[in-house]
């Protein structure tokens, strides 16, 4: 007697796995980007400007080794945190204009 899983039975499991995985992952950008808020609200109030070039070259840069240590491609992290910059500077330009 097979006891293995069936095909179906180990792909829903998986599946379920990356569900929550996905779950993980919005829980936690949002609370990045509350924390994003909060430096946007600082940046504001001290005339600071929205982007901050030199701090996302060194994330970018701490980013793609931390990306390397657990086995994901660098480039795809970079591509990621560049596109969550970019929403993030969005924010502080919108936060500036109140």
């Amino acid at each position: 007697m097979n006891d293995e899983p069936t095909y179906a039975a180990q792909l829903q499991a998986i599946r379920e796995t990356i569900d929550n995985l996905d779950a993980a992952l919005i829980h936690i950008l949002a609370e990045r980007f509350k924390c994003t808020q909060h430096v946007g609200v600082l940046k504001a109030r001290h005339g600071a400007p929205p982007a901050d070039p030199s701090r996302e070259q060194r994330q970018v840069a701490r980013l793609r080794a931390l990306a390397e240590g657990a086995k994901l491609d660098p480039v795809f992290a970079e591509k990621l945190l560049n596109f969550i910059i970019a929403e993030v500077i969005r924010h502080h330009e919108a936060i500036a204009r109140l």
